[in-house]
């Protein structure tokens, strides 16, 4: 039995990617987080860290994608899937693309930055050699919400600092 397929699977995993999306924000990165499951297993997880590591491409996608083909020794990641708080951007989707990623499933849209649903659809545009299952609005409010709380709390913080 696929676990991931199954509503309860989708949800307890997203819960994961939410505990790394957790661990961003307290670390003062854009609480986003990301897992990758294989058969019904996380094999890696991956949060933002584009600040500490002073890296553009440290996304939350791009660190578990990584981290799982180190746990596969392998680069094609195919029958795995990656659950991600957010939608993923081109740089991300790119990533999934590659990596041959069965199957995609985020939280809440990106209307700024999305590649998936937003504001490309790159996950299922036929030119390109790979399309990805997608998914999306799986624990969508609690992934808006921690995105929302931390930009909120950081324009606090930016208005106390001019203070």
């Amino acid at each position: 039995m696929n676990e991931s397929a199954s509503p309860t699977g989708d949800a307890g995993f997203m819960l994961s990617a939410l505990a790394e999306a957790t661990r961003a924000g307290l670390a003062a990165e854009i609480p986003v987080g990301a897992v990758v499951v294989r058969e019904g297993v996380i094999i890696a997880a991956g949060r933002n860290e584009r600040e500490a590591l002073q890296d553009p491409t440290a996304h939350a996608e791009m660190l578990a994608l990584r981290a799982a083909a180190r746990a596969l020794n392998s680069w094609r990641l195919e029958g795995c899937t990656l659950y991600a708080t957010l939608e993923p951007c081109i740089m991300c989707v790119g990533a999934i693309l590659q990596a041959r990623i069965a199957r995609l499933v985020f939280g809440c849209l990106d209307p700024k930055a999305g590649a998936v649903a937003s504001l490309y659809r790159m996950c299922d545009d036929a030119r390109l050699n790979h399309r990805v299952e997608v998914s999306s609005g799986i624990l969508q409010g609690e992934c808006s919400e921690m995105l929302a709380s931390f930009f909120a709390e950081l324009r606090l913080r930016k208005k106390a600092a001019r203070r």
